[in-house]
């Protein structure tokens, strides 16, 4: 049971009379600990632009941090594949875009279909992290339930991205073992075009990720943007109209 409205998925139908008479699908996946809510902005202004959206709440999101722990990567990029799927049987050609986790996962999309994803766009996204405390995770999550939020990193006053008061250490733990270390090892994997766009301060991904990534994706094209006004959750944030804007040419290109 749903907590916040603001958790609620979001879903359009494309509108080929404002793309060129083609069908294009979006997958759109929002953040740890986080909801829809971080990334309904972003979805709505796709969906203005007539490109087919579906953004899923992922499974333990959106309702307790308890739940969380009962879920991990599997059940996560299982909902977003089933997403695509359907994006897949009903447009022309799909793009994946993701913030932070919602990043890996369509990394991953990525890499397990690249000739099926047309394009993707990431924020800020996770796949390496440097702090200490993560190599106890193995023996922590049995040990402590929850560490203090990674929420709400957003320079702009007044903006609340709705995620949990507390980091779930199961799920924590499945992310980074069970999804980020075999998505490294298949970073070459990915073809597709990529526009990143990272944050020049970020409290919560630190900058390994995007050396990972960059060095390791097969991608010819590599776009990456740097966003000065932005913390962590940018699509919230300051430069939220650019990452809207530049997200939305470069999927009417490369699904051109």
């Amino acid at each position: 049971m749903l907590i916040q409205p603001t958790a609620e998925p979001f879903s359009a139908p494309a509108r080929p009379d404002l793309t060129d008479g083609r069908k294009i699908g979006v997958l759109v996946s929002h953040g740890f600990t986080g909801s829809p809510a971080s990334m309904r902005p972003w979805a709505e202004a796709l969906a203005a632009r007539g490109f087919a959206v579906e953004l899923p709440l992922l499974p333990g999101h959106g309702t307790r941090w308890q739940d969380l722990n009962k879920v991990g990567w599997r059940e996560w990029y299982a909902a977003l594949s089933a997403s695509f799927d359907k994006l897949r049987a009903d447009n022309d050609a799909v793009a994946v875009c993701g913030l932070s986790l919602g990043g890996a996962l369509v990394l991953r999309l990525a890499a397990d279909r690249p000739d099926e994803v047309a394009g993707v766009v990431v924020v800020n996204p996770a796949v390496n992290t440097t702090r200490i405390d993560v190599k106890a995770l193995p023996v922590l999550r049995f040990l402590v339930r929850a560490f203090p939020a990674i929420a709400n990193d957003i320079k702009k006053e007044g903006v609340d991205e709705y995620a949990y008061p507390k980091t779930p250490l199961k799920a924590a733990y499945s992310m980074m073992w069970h999804g980020w270390k075999p998505l490294r090892a298949d970073l070459a994997k990915i073809t597709s075009p990529i526009l990143f766009f990272k944050s020049v301060d970020d409290h919560v991904v630190d900058e390994t990720s995007l050396a990972i990534i960059k060095k390791s994706v097969s991608s010819r094209q590599f776009t990456e943007r740097s966003l000065a006004e932005s913390y962590h959750v940018a699509t919230l944030d300051n430069d939220a109209e650019t990452i809207f804007t530049e997200s939305a040419e470069f999927i009417a290109r490369v699904t051109a």
